[in-house]
């Protein structure tokens, strides 16, 4: 249940508050307004809540460009078999004699290859069907909105081994399906949002001024409706790099020796009670940076909203 909601890159309850109460929960901004005010991002950066997560995120970033500047080696045996957390080796050693401290900071770097770009795919798809399904309406709203619904009720791990058995587990192909997955959930968001601001003065009078539809969609409504394209899109990036890790946990996206997160829980979890900061730093690394972003985007939905 928990990965089905995750990788539908769409947050549920933002969906019944734009749908059944539009006008009351919208983004309280004023029409044809181009940017957030400077108030906003100085609210953010009030919150703890949002200024820890991002330290987290940074860190992780960090870790996947940077391990190997510091001179890391997740792959070198040290000789010392399941040796538990010391001044030497701080996350302890693995089964094969590998540092865990160095594999988990390796391991940010497949997590963040897949999941931001997946997530990128994503937002890009599913803005653009959103903008269109919310401006034009009619039959093209309800086109879009029927298969949107088919994608929804598709069973997320079904579909998702039938990809990856199709067309393997590289990376591309991953990030592919993410894309996929989490388009609809976006384009309803965004479409919600659309049909908002469909009745403010601002697109009246674009369309009275005579602009084409493209200018209103991406110069008009766009800019208007972003705070909901950035929420979606940073759950997005939380949801893919909880789908990447399931899908190496299950065997079907990276293999050994690769210090992905995913992987090494699965490789580990047999250590649980032997050896247990082999399961617990992967677990715990692919937990903080997900409850980070989930976080983060709640945090820009209730500072944008204001």
């Amino acid at each position: 249940m928990a990965l089905t909601e995750a990788v539908r890159g769409a947050d549920p309850a933002a969906i019944d508050i734009i749908e059944t109460d539009a006008v009351g929960t919208g983004i309280r901004r004023p029409s044809g307004s181009r940017s957030p005010r400077p108030r906003r991002w100085a609210a953010l950066l009030r919150r703890p809540t949002f200024v820890v997560s991002a330290l987290i995120v940074l860190f992780w970033v960090a870790a996947a460009v940077g391990w190997r500047l510091v001179g890391l080696d997740p792959f070198a045996d040290s000789g010392a078999r399941l040796s538990p957390p010391s001044a030497e080796h701080w996350f302890g050693t693995d089964r094969i004699g590998r540092d865990v401290f160095a594999r988990v900071l390796a391991g940010a770097e497949p997590a963040l290859l897949v999941g931001p770009i997946g997530a990128a795919l994503a937002t890009a798809l599913g803005a653009a069907l959103g903008l269109i399904a919310g401006y034009r309406r009619g039959w093209v709203d309800q086109l879009f909105m029927r298969g949107f619904d088919v994608f929804l009720t598709l069973p997320t791990l079904i579909f998702l081994l039938v990809i990856v058995g199709a067309f393997g587990g590289s990376a591309p192909t991953i990030i592919v399906a993410v894309g996929i997955l989490f388009a609809p959930g976006i384009a309803r968001i965004v479409r919600a949002a659309v049909l908002v601001e469909m009745g403010k003065q601002y697109v009246t009078s674009a369309r009275v001024q005579g602009e084409s539809a493209v200018r209103i969609v991406f110069r008009e409504l766009l800019p208007n409706v972003w705070p909901q394209v950035l929420v979606q899109a940073t759950l997005s990036v939380a949801g893919a790099i909880f789908v990447s890790s399931s899908l190496s946990f299950l065997g079907l996206a990276s293999a050994p020796p690769s210090p992905d997160w995913g992987l090494a829980v699965n490789e580990n979890r047999t250590y649980l009670q032997a050896a247990w900061w082999t399961l617990a730093f992967p677990t715990l690394a692919i937990a903080s940076l997900v409850v980070s972003l989930n976080l983060i985007a709640d945090n820009f939905r209730e500072v944008f909203r204001r």
